[in-house]
């Protein structure tokens, strides 16, 4: 089977969308989308997610899925604009449920999101399956990070793995976001060392630091071999030791609050007001 991997690097939040290409049938679909936020300015723009719809629509290509691997913290969706423009089914994992029932009642919000999840159209269980063209795709639950991460293996050859697993010189993502469980991404991540040595994993976020370039791909082995917090002789009560102790010096995420209330809603600020304009919501002393 032959497919193409295309990604995308936002300087701005550090996170990569990726494109996979079935170049047999042209077919395609987006995972992990970015929008541009100027928090400051209180103000969006579509620089990222159209560099996107450029490539897809300069190809040729279909797409047929906006894929989520959880619901992100750090940047906000393009899900919502890019389905405008280049269409596809928008997918998370099931366990968004949990990550909604936590956040839904914080922000007041539902009224514009539902509990249920039915603003996506898919919402994966563990081991299902669809295709992108012709390439078999096989969704992996991935908890630990947030309830909702998942993973998407493709003809398991390549993974897509969100926040799961990060550069080798990083580690891994953190566990202590509501419903995060460094005990479950222990478990998660050995789900992905299971995959065999040769599989590649494409991440979602790198922070180089200098002249270095972005890490956009890594193989099991290398990760096996190099993990900084969790490599194959890393037992699960020192894997949760280290970073439970990590997470403790962590600061709460830039675009925390914009993110994840947006992003429940696929990247939508929500309907507008009775004044004509959409609002984000800022609880107070409550993180």
């Amino acid at each position: 089977m032959t497919y193409h991997v295309e990604s995308f690097y936002d300087n701005q939040t550090s996170t990569f969308t990726h494109v996979v290409v079935d170049e047999s049938t042209k077919q395609c679909a987006v995972i992990d989308s970015v929008l541009d936020y100027d928090q400051d300015a209180a103000k969006f723009s579509t620089t990222n997610a159209d560099k996107v719809i450029a490539y897809i629509k300069g190809k040729g290509l279909t797409n047929q899925w906006l894929l989520e691997t959880h619901i992100h913290a750090d940047h906000i969706t393009g899900a919502f604009y890019l389905k405008q423009h280049i269409g596809g089914k928008t997918a998370i994992g099931t366990g968004i449920k949990k990550v909604l029932e936590t956040w839904v009642p914080l922000f007041e919000t539902e009224g514009d999101t539902p509990l249920t999840g039915d603003q996506f159209d898919q919402l994966f269980a563990d081991g299902d399956t669809f295709k992108i063209g012709n390439l078999n795709v096989r969704v992996m639950h991935t908890p630990g990070h947030t309830p909702a991460c998942a993973t998407y293996v493709v003809e398991d050859e390549v993974a897509f793995v969100g926040d799961t697993i990060f550069n080798p010189n990083l580690g891994t993502a953190r566990c202590d976001f509501p419903g995060g469980s460094a005990h479950d991404l222990y478990q998660s991540i050995q789900k992905l060392y299971a995959l065999g040595d040769d599989v590649v994993l494409y991440l979602c976020h790198d922070y180089p630091k200098g002249d270095d370039k972005p890490l956009v791909k890594i193989s099991v082995a290398d990760q096996k071999n190099q993990n900084i917090m969790l490599d194959a002789q890393t037992s699960e009560a020192d894997y949760i030791n280290r970073r439970e102790a990590r997470d403790k010096t962590l600061a709460v995420p830039k675009l925390l609050l914009p993110s994840i209330q947006t992003n429940m809603r696929l990247g939508s600020f929500g309907p507008k007001h009775a004044n004509g304009i959409q609002y984000i919501k800022i609880p107070i002393n409550v993180l």
